[in-house]
């Protein structure tokens, strides 16, 4: 794995006040619940986000943010928990965030993770699939969208930072309904879930933990986005 070039300068580069921190979300509840006057809410899935975003940070920024939910691949962390990232892994490079900003959001959100994210292509679903990827790569947390945040922010030299929630705890399987109702937009096909339960009803009691998680990951979040302030907690230093 070879480190990227590090995403540290573009507050040097983009002084102006007027411009705003982007955020990236991949499900439009996360992104109803990023939204503020001094942000601008990317929100797409891992398909056609690259070209989306790049578009987005042509016409200026003062830094990015990769914000939303993630999986977690350890016991510790349980649905709810914020984790800041320190870098972004993928299987060939990793991304180091900006160390001031990241410490900021640190401070700003009590109890917060600090450690690795791992990029990935979908979900990782199953329980041997997380505790894998977390002995192969020591990421905390994985999620579909950080790693191409992280890709084209140190392309343009531009500061970027991760926040995100845990929805899912390392030592639980994501039950088929749950992905079978995950449209690519990131919302949710009802009609797709009642489907799956109707073929296999055991799923059930799974998917309504899923539920209650998924209820205290956004319960984390809104409180949380509420303490980062309208800029996301940015910091230059």
């Amino acid at each position: 794995m070879s480190p990227a070039a590090p995403a540290l300068g573009g507050s040097e580069q983009h002084m102006e006040d007027d411009r705003p921190v982007v955020v990236v979300t991949g499900m439009p509840f996360e992104a109803r619940i990023a939204a503020g006057p001094d942000v601008r809410v990317v929100c797409q899935q891992n398909a056609g986000l690259a070209e989306t975003l790049d578009a987005v940070l042509a016409q200026g920024c003062r830094g990015v943010v990769s914000f939303g939910t993630a999986g977690g691949l350890v016991d510790a962390l349980r649905p709810g928990t914020w984790v800041v990232a320190r870098r972004v892994l993928t299987d060939t490079e990793y991304f180091e965030t900006h160390p001031g900003w990241s410490k900021a959001l640190c401070r700003a959100l009590p109890g917060a993770s600090y450690g690795d994210f791992a990029g990935v292509p979908e979900p990782v679903t199953q329980v041997a699939a997380k505790r894998a990827l977390h002995d192969a790569s020591g990421a905390l947390v994985a999620d579909m969208e950080s790693h191409i945040v992280a890709r084209l922010a140190a392309q343009r030299a531009l500061p970027f930072v991760v926040c995100r929630v845990v929805i899912d705890p390392a030592e639980r399987s994501l039950p088929e309904a749950a992905l079978a109702g995950l449209r690519t937009d990131g919302s949710t096909d009802v009609w797709a879930v009642l489907c799956s339960l109707a073929r296999d009803p055991g799923q059930l009691p799974d998917l309504l933990r899923l539920a209650g998680d998924a209820r205290r990951a956004r319960r984390a979040m809104a409180a949380g986005r509420r303490l980062l302030g309208r800029e996301f907690a940015y910091c230059r230093a």
